[in-house]
């Protein structure tokens, strides 16, 4: 087996098995099992006779560096992995065809995978199942009627994607952010989160906008960090990263973000998390394409602040902020944030200095403010860490 280079360690300790049936799909399970293993999952494959027509067993074996289970034998494997007191974790079927889906909500019980599942299904060990087939078989009402008897029992599914007439594999991205959800400690399971990311753009006319450079980063690993918690989770930005199960609205200026922001908080919310660079200015845009070939002047007038209308109609609400200055030296910065803090009755703010960095970069160095200062510097993954860490410690008093 290869040298793996971790990522994260948010699997560390977990054993996943992964189950792999006859879709043509079967060749992303390199890529899938090596990418749970990046995030410090052990991962073992148990693949059907059709599985192994697509892929050869080896290749799973070099993919994991482990045996690769392909028939039930005397060693009893899916009692060692999936019975009581096992040793999987999860057992997560990806691809999964009609023809499994099927034989699961019937207790068919006739190839390895299929074995795994009967196993697991008693013995409390959670089950996850990614389709991939044809569209045509996956809108099949009996198909339909399968996944939803299995919803009803537990069995929690990644829906996929819509493509080329077929019904594709999720992406291993969604199903790596599924798994993390569903072996996380669930710390924030219960709670309701918004939060704002990215920059905004004020319309010059048809054609130009005025914006500013941040890349939307940071909101987004706030957002998958919340879910990975367990937390409902809502994300107000510029774009779509399209991921199941958190609830995105794609918003343009400034007004856009400030109204949807407040029309959501009203379905009741524990906390905003305003991380959006937005606009600070409007300005009064032209009906039609400006020439090029003149000097013209743009008129701008300061924007309506988000978080102290959010304060004013929702006042019992907790919320986040984030503090960006330039030129400042470290003390100043701090104490800005805390004024800021003061000002809103915010629950904590994020400060730093973007002329050092951190917009549109992966990396950020930043101070996380309350009654104490915490000094945090790596990737928007680890410093979104940090800032759960932080939020969990507010919404538990």
């Amino acid at each position: 087996m290869t040298r793996i280079f971790q990522s994260s360690k948010s699997l560390e300790g977990r054993t996943i098995v992964l189950g792999i049936t006859g879709s043509i799909a079967a060749v992303k399970c390199i890529e899938l099992a090596r990418e749970f293993m990046r995030h410090g999952a052990c991962v073992h494959a148990v693949m059907s006779r059709e599985a192994q027509k697509i892929i050869h067993p080896e290749a799973m074996r070099y993919a994991t560096g482990n045996k690769v289970i392909t028939e039930i034998t005397g060693d009893v494997e899916h009692v060692e992995f999936c019975g009581l007191g096992g040793k999987a974790d999860l057992l997560l079927i990806a691809p999964c065809t009609a023809n499994t889906i099927g034989k699961i909500a019937h207790g068919i019980d006739d190839t390895a995978v299929t074995t795994f599942a009967t196993t697991a299904f008693s013995s409390g060990i959670p089950i996850m199942i990614v389709p991939a087939m044809h569209e045509t078989m996956y809108n099949n009402p009996m198909v339909i009627e399968n996944i939803g008897k299995l919803n009803q029992l537990g069995i929690e599914f990644i829906n996929p994607s819509m493509e080329e007439g077929a019904a594709k594999i999720a992406e291993k991205e969604e199903i790596v952010l599924r798994v993390e959800r569903a072996l996380g400690k669930k710390t924030l399971a219960g709670k309701r989160i918004l939060i704002t990311g990215g920059a905004t753009a004020e319309k010059i006319d048809p054609v130009r906008i005025l914006t500013n450079r941040a890349s939307g980063r940071t909101g987004i690993e706030l957002a998958l960090e919340a879910f990975r918690r367990g937390a409902e989770v809502t994300l107000v930005h510029r774009g779509c990263i399209g991921l199941q199960g958190i609830c995105e609205f794609d918003v343009e200026s400034a007004k856009d973000m400030r109204e949807t922001v407040i029309q959501e908080l009203g379905n009741g919310y524990d906390l905003l998390i305003s991380a959006a660079a937005i606009s600070d200015f409007t300005v009064a845009a032209f009906e039609n394409k400006i020439k090029s070939d003149k000097e013209i002047t743009l008129t701008l007038k300061p924007a309506p602040k988000l978080i102290k209308e959010a304060r004013l109609r929702f006042p019992e609400l907790r919320i986040a902020g984030f503090k960006a200055e330039t030129g400042v030296t470290e003390e100043e910065l701090i104490r800005r944030a805390q004024d800021s803090m003061q000002a809103s009755d915010l629950g904590f703010v994020v400060a730093n200095d973007v002329a050092r960095g951190g917009m549109g970069t992966e990396e950020n160095d930043v101070y996380i403010i309350d009654h104490e200062v915490r000094h945090v510097s790596g990737t928007k993954r680890m410093i979104a860490e940090e800032i759960m860490d932080k939020v969990e410690r507010i919404l538990e008093k």
